[in-house]
C-alpha cells in the first residue's frame, strides 16, 4: 500500500514538475487536488481487490485488479468533474493517472520477483498437508519443489491406508480420517486435497468443518486437471453447485485474432532482425561446412507435416551421428537430448544458449504453419509413439515458444513437458500468449534449460 501511494505521489510530482518547467502556473487548488488524487490511489486499489493476499505471487489477477482500480478512478474523476462542472487540469487525467498506473504495475512486478526470490530461500511459504493417493501426492511434491516460487511446501501427507513409507522424504502422518490432527501436529496452515474417489462431497464437507477452528486454508484439486480460467464456472442447479466446463475454442474470432497477431508481430520482428540474421548466417557458413539454414520435418496442426526452418547448430551429418548417441540420451520419453552433444558446433552452442537458432521459424509463422506461442513442434517419429492423450497437442499449431519453454525447457521430464503443452491447449488465449512471450525474454536471456 505504501508503494502504491509512493507511485501515485511520484506521478503527481512529475506532472506538476513538467508543467512548472514548461512555464505553466499551478494554483494551490490544483496542487491540493493532485495530492488528494494521489491519496485516493490506494483506496481505488483496495476497492478493486489489489490487496487480497491470494492474488499476490502468481497469476494475472493482481495486475488485472491494479488496472481495474486505476481505470475506475480515472473514469470516476473524469465523470465527476463533468457532472459537477468542476475544473480539473487535463494533465491529471491524461498524464498523472496513466503514469501512476504504469509505475504501480512495475512496482508490483518487481515486488513479485522479490517475493519469488525470498520463497526460493525458504521464506514466506505455506506449510501444506497433502491428502490423496501416493502417486498424486508425489506428483504435487515434485512440482512444488521444482517451482518454489509458488510458496507451497508439503510438510506431511495423509494417504487412504496406513503407511510407514514416506513420500520422497515427506512423512506420512495419517489417513483421511485424522487430517485435522496432522494439521495441528505439523503446525500447517493449508491442506491440499487431491482428486480421489474416497473423498466425496460428504467427506469433503466434514473435513472442511474439522479445519474451521484452526482457520486452515483448504485447496481442492478437481478431477478434471489442467483446465482453468474462464472455461470453469460454478453454477447452482437444483440446489447443487455444479462445475460447468466450457469447450476450448479452436476456431472463430479468437482464432482469427491469434493468427493476425502472430503474422503482424512476426513480420515486424523479421524486419528489425533481418541484418542480425544475415550476420548469423554468415558466421555459420564461415565456421563449419554446410548451409546456414537447417530444414527438418515436423508435425503441425491436425498431424500435417511441414518443414521447420532453423539456423544450423550441428555438424552437417548430425542425423547420421544421432544413431550412435542414443545410449547417451539424457531425456526420458520419446525425445533425444544431451547437455553436451558432440554434434553441436561452437557457433551453434552460442545460438542454442540464447535460442537464436529458432529465429528463422518466424518464416514458418508467416506461412501459417506455426504460431508464436504453442506446443513444441514434434518430430514425425515422436508423434508415431504418442498415446491418445498426447495427440491432443496436435489440435493447435505448434509454437516458437510455449509453457514448456518458459517452465524449464530441456530440464523438464517428458511427462511434465506433455502436461504443460496440454494445459496450454486446454486454456489458450491471447492474454496467455502475451504472458508467455513476456516470460520468454527472461528465459532466453538467462539460457535456462537450453542445450
Amino acid at each position: 500500500m505504501a508503494g502504491d501511494l509512493a507511485c501515485a505521489m511520484i506521478a503527481c510530482e512529475t506532472v506538476i514538475g513538467v508543467r512548472l518547467w514548461l512555464g505553466a502556473w499551478i494554483p494551490k487548488f490544483e496542487a491540493f487536488l493532485g495530492l488528494s488524487l494521489a491519496l485516493a490511489w490506494p483506496v481505488a486499489m483496495a476497492i478493486a481487490g489489489a490487496y487480497r493476499k491470494r492474488v499476490h505471487g502468481e497469476g494475472t489477477e493482481e495486475f488485472r485488479s491494479v488496472f481495474t482500480g486505476g481505470m475506475g478512478l480515472t473514469a470516476s474523476v473524469a465523470i465527476g468533474a463533468y457532472a459537477t462542472q468542476t475544473t480539473i487540469a487535463r494533465s491529471f487525467v491524461m498524464a498523472m493517472f496513466p503514469l501512476a498506473l504504469f509505475l504501480t504495475l512495475y512496482f508490483r512486478y518487481r515486488m513479485r520477483k522479490h517475493l519469488h526470490r525470498r520463497r526460493g530461500d525458504g521464506h514466506y511459504v505455506r506449510n501444506v498437508v497433502a491428502v490423496g493417493h501416493r502417486e498424486a501426492v508425489l506428483d504435487l511434491v515434485m512440482q512444488f519443489r521444482r517451482q518454489p516460487h509458488h510458496g507451497m511446501r508439503i510438510v506431511a501427507a495423509c494417504l487412504p491406508a496406513e503407511s510407514t513409507l514416506d513420500v520422497d522424504g515427506v512423512p506420512v502422518l495419517g489417513d483421511f480420517t485424522n487430517v485435522d490432527e496432522v494439521v495441528l501436529k505439523t503446525d500447517a496452515d493449508s491442506v491440499a486435497i487431491l482428486a480421489c474417489p474416497e473423498l466425496d462431497g460428504s467427506a469433503l464437507r466434514r473435513m472442511a468443518w474439522s479445519l474451521e477452528a484452526a482457520r486452515t486454508d483448504l485447496f481442492v484439486a478437481p478431477a478434471l486437471m489442467d483446465v482453468a480460467g474462464p472455461r470453469i464456472s460454478i453454477r447452482p442447479v437444483a440446489g447443487m453447485p455444479l462445475l460447468h466446463v466450457e469447450h476450448p475454442e479452436f476456431e472463430g474470432t479468437k482464432h482469427i485474432m491469434k493468427n493476425l497477431f502472430d503474422k503482424v508481430l512476426a513480420s515486424g520482428v523479421l524486419l528489425v532482425l533481418a541484418i542480425p540474421m544475415l550476420v548469423i548466417a554468415a558466421l555459420i557458413r564461415s565456421t563449419s561446412q554446410g548451409p546456414a539454414l537447417f530444414r527438418q520435418a515436423r508435425v503441425g496442426r491436425g498431424g500435417e507435416e511441414f518443414r521447420v526452418f532453423k539456423f544450423r547448430t550441428m555438424v552437417q551429418n548430425a542425423e547420421h551421428l544421432k544413431q550412435q548417441l542414443y545410449d547417451d540420451n539424457e531425456f526420458d520419453g520419446v525425445l533425444f537430448k544431451m547437455r553436451n552433444d558432440p554434434r553441436v558446433t561452437r557457433v551453434g552452442g552460442v545460438l542454442r544458449r540464447f535460442s537464436l537458432d529458432e529465429l528463422p521459424q518466424l518464416l514458418n509463422v508467416l506461412r501459417g504453419e506455426m504460431s508464436l506461442v504453442g506446443p513444441r513442434p514434434p518430430l514425425p517419429e515422436e508423434v508415431a509413439q504418442y498415446g491418445q492423450d498426447v495427440r491432443r497437442r496436435l489440435v493447435v499449431k505448434p509454437g516458437m515458444t510455449g509453457l514448456w519453454q518458459v517452465s524449464g525447457r530441456s530440464d523438464l521430464t517428458w511427462e511434465e513437458s506433455v502436461r504443460l503443452d496440454l494445459r496450454y491447449v486446454e486454456n489458450w488465449s491471447l492474454i496467455l500468449d502475451l504472458q508467455i512471450l513476456w516470460k520468454t525474454w527472461s528465459v532466453v536471456k538467462n539460457g535456462n534449460g537450453a542445450y
